[in-house]
Order: structure tokens, then C-alpha cells, then sequence
């Protein structure tokens, strides 16, 4: 790098002050050949010398680093860099080479909508499933089936899994889910109980929206079906016209519940009204038509 003084008349305090900063920064050896390497003039790199101090930083960050999870700099998996523009830099976040593989290994994700359901359901993958417990056999071969028939458009039925608390049954549907939005299809998983609590309370807001989403979308698995407290409301101008619209348009629809489709037909006719324990009967018929039933009984494995 080329001395200072060559290029820099100092008839002010503050340009002086530039000088000084940015002849301390330069005693940092890796930040001098930093600068020699980005061929930036002394009187425009001592205008910027923080920014290319944090910039220089960063860059030897990223020169030792190993994985995304290891990033050390402000904003995991971007750099912080400078561009020349004539008499000026400009500096922006640069994603690196782990972050542009991982955004283009997620892309599938803007297919997939979640509500209420853990992100990290957003990851979840068939090769990362227990392969320890043999219950799963039956449903990932399914699921396979599934997905073939699907794509040749041989409109395959949905699944009604449901078994004991903590089994893996969202994981497992979320995993096939992201395999199809692979391909491009459209899905929405959805905490059923909380999106009835939403639903209710959105009549001035985003009902429609929000309702006509979940009723078309391409693949829908209302998870945890039958924990919601049973209205007439929730079942019959909720629930009812969902399932019919899906049932007519062939739509596959998935649920997950810890009760069988039995236990689920008494809960949905939550009294003894005649009138209710049919309404029961009659969502139960339609789940039915749309969906398989598959029980899934094992460990816990969210202790």
C-alpha cells in the first residue's frame, strides 16, 4: 500500500484525524493486506476505515470457516463487503457459499405453509425418521405410494393417523409434505384447535383469506384434530365445509390425533343431542372418504 502522504494534503483537523485512524488500523497486519488486495486510494479507504475494519473481520471469518453453524459474523452465512462506486463505498451483506446452497436447498419451503405447527417441522425429511421402530414401516411405504400415484395424478386418499401422544405422526406427514413441495406442490399444516381460536376471532380481519387457503390448498393436514372444545361453529361452518369442498375436489387431506376415528365421532358429538351426535357422524364419513386410517403406538420421543 502506498504511503498516505502521496496522496493527501491535511489542511484540516479532521482529515487529520482520518489519516491517524486509519494509520492505527493499518498496523493490524491482515487488515493492511485487506486493504491492499480490495486496491482501495488511501484518501477514500481512511473515509471508511471502522466499516472496513468490520468488513476486513468478517472476510477472515469466513476464510477459516467450516459450516454455516460455525458462521462468526454478524448476519450468519452473509459478508459484509465493500464496492467501489467512483469516489464512494458502498457496502452490502453478501451471502456466502454455505448460505447460497442452504437457500437454494430450502427453496421448496415457499410451497409449504405452516400455522401454529414448530418450524422445525419446515426440515423435516424421510432419512431422518427413527429407523429403529418398525410401526413406521406400513405408513413411509405408504407414503411412498403416495407420492408416485400423486404425481402420475391418480389422486390418492390423505391419511388419518392418529396414536399415542408424542409418537412422531406430524413429523412423519411434514416429511412427505416437503418431499412433494419439492415438486412444486402447495401444502398447509395446521394446529387445528388454534386456528378455530383464530379463525373466531378474525371475522373483521383475514377470515375469508385465511379459510379459503386452508379449504383449497393443494395438500392440508389439520393436525392434532379432536383436542379442539367442540362448537357448532367450529365443526359445522368450519371443519364441515372444508372436508366437503375436499372431498369434492379430490383434494388429499391428512390428519393427526391421539384418538381413533371411533373416540373421535363421540367427541365431535360432544352432547347428547340426537342433532349433534349425527353432525359427529356425518365428519367422520367425510374424513373417511379423504383419508386412510393408520395408528401409529410408540415411544415418546419428545421427552
Amino acid at each position: 500500500m502506498q504511503t498516505i502522504d502521496k496522496y493527501i494534503k491535511l489542511p484540516k483537523d479532521t482529515t487529520i484525524d482520518l489519516k491517524n485512524n486509519l494509520l492505527i488500523a493499518l498496523k493490524n497486519p491482515k487488515f493492511e493486506k485487506y486493504i491492499s488486495q480490495l486496491n482501495i486510494p488511501d484518501d477514500l479507504a481512511m473515509k471508511y476505515t471502522s466499516r472496513l475494519e468490520e468488513a476486513s473481520e468478517e472476510f477472515y471469518n469466513c476464510q477459516n470457516c467450516k459450516a454455516i453453524e460455525t458462521c462468526q459474523n454478524k448476519i450468519k452465512g452473509y459478508l459484509y463487503t465493500p464496492v467501489k462506486d467512483n469516489r464512494l463505498l458502498t457496502f452490502s451483506y453478501i451471502a456466502c457459499p454455505y448460505e447460497i446452497k442452504r437457500l437454494k436447498n430450502n427453496a421448496y419451503q415457499k410451497y409449504l405453509y405452516l400455522y401454529n405447527i414448530p418450524t422445525e417441522m419446515k426440515y423435516a425429511s424421510f432419512k431422518n425418521i427413527y429407523k429403529d421402530d418398525k410401526k413406521r414401516i406400513p405408513i413411509i411405504k405408504y407414503f411412498t405410494e403416495f407420492i408416485a400415484d400423486y404425481l402420475n395424478d391418480k389422486e390418492p386418499k390423505g391419511v388419518y393417523l392418529h396414536g399415542s401422544f408424542g409418537s412422531g405422526k406430524t413429523y412423519l406427514i411434514a416429511a412427505l409434505f416437503n418431499e412433494l413441495a419439492k415438486k412444486n406442490v402447495d401444502s398447509a399444516m395446521v394446529y387445528f384447535p388454534e386456528f378455530l381460536r383464530h379463525l373466531k376471532s378474525s371475522f373483521n380481519d383475514d377470515f375469508e383469506e385465511k379459510f379459503n387457503t386452508i379449504r383449497t390448498v393443494a395438500l392440508l393436514l389439520l393436525d392434532d384434530i379432536g383436542s379442539e372444545n367442540v362448537t357448532a361453529w367450529g365443526r359445522d361452518e368450519i371443519l364441515g365445509p372444508i372436508l366437503q369442498y375436499r372431498m369434492e375436489h379430490n383434494l388429499p387431506t391428512f390428519f393427526t390425533s391421539n384418538l381413533t376415528l371411533e373416540e373421535l365421532e363421540h367427541h365431535l358429538g360432544n352432547t347428547k343431542n340426537t342433532v349433534d351426535q349425527l353432525k359427529g357422524r356425518r365428519i367422520i364419513e367425510r374424513i373417511k372418504q379423504l383419508s386412510l386410517d393408520f395408528e401409529l403406538i410408540s415411544e415418546n420421543r419428545r421427552k
